[in-house]
């Protein structure tokens, strides 16, 4: 009954996602960014979408059983808090600059190598993003079909691509809609279950109002922070993000998007942790035994329940990964292989074509790390700490200050990903759990660098990128004028 269930929900994404996949009429523009032609509710929908995916649910739901409510509910609030700065201070600039990928900011901003070294930083980072639902999605498999996790993990990349590859943004975006109609009235739902059978309450020291957990080292204080600037203003770098950005009709629609977005995501993440703490100690569930959620569903929810519960969970996945798949692709694409959009009538479009091939060897990549590191959360924070220590500075400095030159952005990212990789390296605990992905055994290192790693990395960077600016004069061809920059048109 339960595969039975979410099954149908998915056959019914599928069959949208297909259906106006014709609207891409052979353009990449279309396929890219919808052809920028989306209203206020598919924006805020696919945005908020975007946000609420399988890290801010099972992932937050773990969390928050195991460390607290601001272990788990900081994944959501900082991608609210992210789409909140967007929308008072990125939206309107970059969608005037009419961009087919953020990729095209840092070639228009600086210079080809600029726009390489991001590109490829961001395509890591999203792979691992991509990863992260994959594993949410694998686990969810195992545990309603048998089937197992490594197998799942496969399936649900199949069932994203069926749509993504022939209908691109549209395909998303319209998807969206059911993605958040199934996600939104399943967290409801939920809530009020668990509130009307075991009550909304918290264990001692856990709640939300116990602000040790953002103040005492002790109660995980500096991993709770690295995740809420990590996602709060790394995620400002989030290429899926933006893409929905540029498929606003206009800089207001972008705008008033991007806060509605950080409004719904805000509310799902704080009801999906506060679910997990009243009922992880009442029923004596613990992640080890599997996803908080997972367990929650299978033995104690009503079957319509889990039914409705996991069909969102599946919507939530399916639309960030098929996102990230999408905006992955294109810069890899346009940005690393310099395949431009052809709009003579009667050629086909490259950049249409090879963004669709360039999507296999990119979710082959987020397969093989999904079965290495069987973290959901976790790998949603890493992400986008990589973007916080390499590309936050390049993106805002380069779009608000003047001095910002390529040599800056260079040095910039290089030292933020070596100073963010090295203590990936040394510290043994990653966001509270074991480093189980880059970790090399040492004395010097002890885990109370957790979390405190992300703002060390995040300030080399930040460091290098304006002393080097300082030192350095932007060189012919860069853009220095902001106003200028934003009535560019797109490149093609």
């Amino acid at each position: 009954m339960i595969t039975a269930g979410v099954a149908f929900s998915v056959l019914v994404v599928l069959v949208v996602g297909i259906a106006v996949a014709r609207k891409i009429d052979g353009d990449s523009a279309n396929y890219l960014v919808a052809g920028r032609q989306l209203g206020v509710p598919l924006v805020a929908v696919a945005l908020t979408t975007a946000a609420v995916d399988s890290n801010a649910t099972v992932g937050n739901t773990d969390l928050s059983a195991g460390y607290g409510f601001w272990a788990g509910a900081s994944l959501a609030l900082g991608l609210a808090v992210c789409l909140l700065l967007a929308g008072l201070f990125l939206a309107g600039p970059m969608n005037r600059m009419g961009l087919l990928t953020l990729g095209d900011f840092f070639a228009r901003r600086y210079n080809r190598p600029v726009e390489v070294v991001a590109s490829a930083l961001m395509i890591f980072a999203f792979t691992i993003l991509l990863a992260g639902n994959l594993v949410a999605m694998g686990f969810l498999m195992e545990t309603f079909t048998g089937l197992p996790y490594d197998a799942g993990v496969v399936l649900a990349v199949c069932l994203v691509l069926a749509y993504t590859v022939g209908g691109g943004l549209y395909s998303d975006a319209y998807t969206a809609v059911i993605q958040a109609v199934i996600t939104g009235v399943a967290t409801l739902v939920l809530f009020a279950w668990v509130a009307t059978t075991y009550g909304i309450s918290t264990p001692a020291g856990l709640g939300p109002f116990d602000l040790g957990q953002l103040t005492d080292t002790g109660q995980g204080a500096a991993v709770n922070w690295a995740t809420l600037v990590s996602l709060g203003i790394g995620d400002l770098v989030a290429i899926d993000f933006m893409q929905r950005v540029f498929a606003a009709r206009t800089p207001e629609i972008a705008r008033r998007a991007c806060f509605i977005g950080a409004g719904a995501t805000a509310v799902v993440g704080v009801l999906w942790s506060l679910i997990a703490l009243s009922t992880a100690p009442e029923l004596g569930l613990n992640s080890e035994n599997g996803p908080i959620v997972y367990q929650l569903l299978d033995g104690h929810a009503p079957v319509l329940l889990a039914v409705l519960s996991l069909s969102g969970i599946v919507a939530a996945s399916f639309s960030t990964a098929s996102g990230a798949v999408l905006a992955t692709s294109a810069v890899a694409v346009r940005n690393i292989a310099g395949v431009r959009r052809e709009v003579a009538p009667g050629h086909r479009d490259p950049l249409l074509r090879w963004t669709r091939v360039a999507m296999l060897p990119v979710v082959l990549v987020a397969v093989v790390l999904a079965i290495r590191v069987s973290q959901t959360g976790i790998l949603l924070t890493l992400a986008f700490d990589l973007m916080l220590a390499c590309l936050a500075v390049p993106l805002l400095l380069g779009l608000f200050w003047t001095r910002s030159t390529s040599t800056a952005a260079l040095v910039g990212a290089g030292v933020g990903l070596v100073v963010r990789l090295v203590l990936l390296a040394l510290v043994p605990t990653l966001y509270g759990v074991p480093n189980d992905l880059l970790y090399i055994e040492n004395t010097m290192v002890d885990a109370g660098l957790d979390g405190w790693a992300t703002f060390i990395a995040a300030l080399a960077g930040l460091v290098a990128f304006v002393l080097t600016a300082l030192v350095t004069r932007p060189r012919a061809g860069e853009e220095t004028d902001l106003r200028h920059r934003a009535r560019l048109s797109s490149v093609g």
